[in-house]
């Protein structure tokens, strides 16, 4: 009589691979120290991309170009390199993303032209890519249902605290030596990611043979599933609020004589207070819901966004990046977790490489379109019109999620 496999779900080769390995509080340290040492590398530069496009002579809409850079190849790759990291498990796509971050950020030192920031920003997209869903990946399957939004939460205080030390690194480096002096040492900063990816365990995840209904095909049929769709949503406003006051934020601030270390302890703040607010997070769901706390944060971002043109002090635009961090601090937890726990369980890869996709839509499309915004209006209405996107976008995933919940009421 024959033997019938009986197929193995998704989590368990991963969290016995995990007990093996030793500790699982030190496999999340692992986990949390290679996310901030390769956010750290990124953050050490991002605010400096702007910068050193205008010493370079590039105009408002180059720079947006260069930031959608950033964005372009990850949308395109995203949901091949989840499918992959299904397939050949996490440690060697971490090693490839280090090794690709370490080269885009050594391009613009080793080459101080305007080509190097775009080679740079794609490659440093792509490479962030093969870091981010591994990770998240490893995140997700070796947390259980209790422990999950703990652990994203821990993910996700890890970056951010990379966002308070890196502009304000990035920015003392500018200073103190130049531009691609900063992105040298961001790109030596990969030697501590790589060392990490070491202690990360070698798996190659099982598929169930037999799949459950409603899960095959592709992965764009995975948005039939509502949570998904409005986590997406939410993750892709965030990111790209961040992403286009990163940008933007630095040019404003400069036209009125802020140094570039000034401006880095002023994106710090934000990173501080988006640390600060995930302490909390738990708290504040279990006590008003993910609904009112995801709503209220992102409207908060959209008010702090308006408010930001109307002053050139430093303190109170110290102030405004700390609203706008506690309201963008919430999304990103919150949309990784819905993002997980909908997803069908042998494709969370593909999934979370799906999120990644739809953020980096919004992350090329919105500085090429407030790039044009800066050009015909000026940098103050990029400001004004990007936080009207995000209010009138919390108003409107509020409302399709009160309409599906009337809808499931009138079908009982």
């Amino acid at each position: 009589m024959p033997i019938r496999k009986i197929p193995l779900r998704l989590s368990l080769p991963l969290r016995s691979e995990w007990g093996r390995a030793g500790d699982s509080h030190l496999r999340l340290s692992t986990v949390i120290a290679i996310a901030f040492s390769f956010q750290l590398m990124m953050n050490i530069t991002r605010p400096l991309v702007t910068l050193y496009a205008i010493s370079l002579g590039a105009n408002a809409v180059g720079i947006g170009a260069i930031t959608a850079a950033y964005a372009l190849f990850p949308l395109l790759f995203a949901i091949p390199i989840g499918k992959a990291a299904d397939a050949i498990g996490d440690r060697a796509p971490v090693r490839i993303g280090v090794a690709g971050m370490m080269a885009g950020t050594a391009l613009p030192f080793l080459f101080p032209e305007i080509w190097s920031l775009y080679a740079s920003q794609a490659l440093i997209g792509v490479s962030h890519i093969f870091i981010s869903i591994s990770l998240q990946n490893l995140i997700g399957n070796m947390s259980n249902s209790q422990n999950r939004d703990h652990h994203f939460g821990l993910f996700s205080m890890a970056v951010a605290l990379s966002g308070i030390a890196g502009p304000i690194l990035g920015g003392l480096l500018a200073d103190f030596g130049s531009y691609g002096f900063a992105f040298g040492i961001a790109a030596v900063t990969g030697l501590v990611p790589m060392a990490f990816s070491v202690l990360l365990p070698h798996l190659r995840r099982e598929r169930k043979q037999e799949e459950d209904a409603g899960t095959k095909g592709s992965a764009l049929e995975l948005l039939r599933i509502p949570p998904l769709r409005k986590a997406l949503a939410s993750s892709a406003l965030v990111l790209y609020s961040r992403d286009v006051y990163v940008a933007y934020f630095p040019l404003f601030a400069s036209e009125w004589g802020m140094s570039a270390s000034t401006i880095g302890w002023i994106i710090g703040v934000q990173g501080l207070t988006m640390v600060l607010v995930r302490l909390f997070l738990a708290r504040l769901t279990e006590r008003f819901g993910r609904e009112p706390i995801l709503w209220a944060s992102i409207v908060l971002a959209g008010v702090a966004f308006l408010l930001v043109p109307l002053t050139q002090n430093t303190l109170l635009c110290g102030l405004l990046s700390a609203l706008m961090g506690a309201g963008l601090g919430c999304g990103q937890p919150l949309s990784m977790t819905t993002t997980y726990n909908a997803s069908p369980k042998h494709r969370t890869g593909e999934v979370l490489g799906l999120r990644m996709a739809s953020n980096r839509l919004s992350q090329m499309l919105a500085p090429l379109f407030f790039g044009m915004v800066g050009a015909w209006s000026g940098i103050i209405a990029i400001f004004y019109v990007s936080g009207a996107f995000l209010i009138g976008g919390a108003f409107l995933t509020t409302s399709s999620a009160r309409k599906r919940q009337a809808a499931s009421v009138n079908d009982t």
